[in-house]
């Protein structure tokens, strides 16, 4: 991976998906103290299906023919006034043993005056296992929480274009949150402090000794990945970047096949204008105009 990324490949991917979203926007999907779970096997459920019946009553949407929008005009955020962006990434775990696992991550993308793209990475892994600095054989199951008998899966099967947030639990005093946001913030740092991140480095691993608590990070050409595994669960982030044949997606999961675990996956986008003078603003009106006369 070079200091570019490739000419930024994953930055016109990431920058093109996030022009969706023109005012900004944000979300989130939280567990918290979680009940008995009814049942120990856990399947992923579409969140708009949850009020599908209230929102049919009332919503109703009215189909408008092409004759009409033929003389229609307006205005939306296109990938061209993007300048740049940057994207802070963080997923973290904690288990009931003391155990915790983060991966967290930064990426800094701008574009010159002559149009070129310059990016800045940073990447950051740490696994903390205090059980395993006295105990030879590792967490147990008792310790770390996890419940060998409840399984929570079918998330990572789930694709979806644009944002997606799933939370699967099968246990009981959990706490955890998915939260993404992306927003215009011009005033946003070229690289968000990382502590103890290298610069520069696209990727970033670890793990205890046993291996069963794993942190990773990695930003390339095909998208950025987060995952975070341990015996209790797994917690992922995935950035795709839009491609001709399909649009981008950003992917947040949480699945927790235990007791008493925190985890918490977050992401800041922070899209950056061009600063347009009162003759480009002009001359882009005009263009507009121009491409309305038919």
């Amino acid at each position: 991976m070079n200091r570019n990324l490739s000419q930024c490949g994953i930055a016109a991917g990431v920058c093109a998906f996030a022009c969706a979203f023109a005012s900004g926007a944000s979300a989130a999907e939280s567990i918290a103290a979680s009940p008995p779970a009814a049942a120990q096997v856990l399947q992923p459920v579409p969140a708009f299906l949850s009020g599908a019946g209230q929102q049919e009553q009332r919503i109703h949407c009215e189909a408008v023919g092409d004759d009409v929008l033929a003389h229609q005009s307006g205005k939306y955020a296109g990938s061209e006034m993007i300048s740049g962006f940057v994207l802070n990434l963080l997923s973290q775990w904690q288990l009931p043993n003391g155990a915790t696992a983060v991966a967290q991550g930064a990426l800094s993308v701008a574009q010159n005056a002559a149009n070129q793209m310059s990016a800045q990475v940073k990447t950051y892994a740490q696994v903390i296992d205090p059980t395993q600095g006295t105990n030879a054989g590792g967490t147990t199951t008792q310790t770390s929480g996890a419940n060998p008998s409840a399984t929570a899966t079918g998330g990572q099967s789930v694709s979806v274009n644009g944002v997606s947030q799933i939370t699967q639990v099968a246990g009981n005093g959990n706490a955890g949150s998915n939260a993404a946001t992306i927003a215009w913030d011009n005033n946003a740092q070229p690289v968000a402090s990382v502590p103890g991140a290298g610069a520069n480095q696209s990727s970033a691993s670890a793990s205890n000794a046993s291996g069963n608590i794993k942190a990773g990070i990695s930003f390339g050409s095909n998208g950025v990945n987060v995952t975070l595994q341990t015996p209790a669960g797994i917690a992922t982030q995935n950035i795709v970047p839009g491609t001709a044949q399909q649009a981008g997606a950003i992917a947040q999961l949480l699945q927790v096949a235990g007791n008493n675990q925190q985890v918490a996956n977050q992401l800041q986008l922070s899209l950056q204008t061009q600063q347009m003078t009162s003759q480009m603003i002009r001359q882009t009106g005009v263009l507009q105009a121009l491409r309305n006369l038919h």
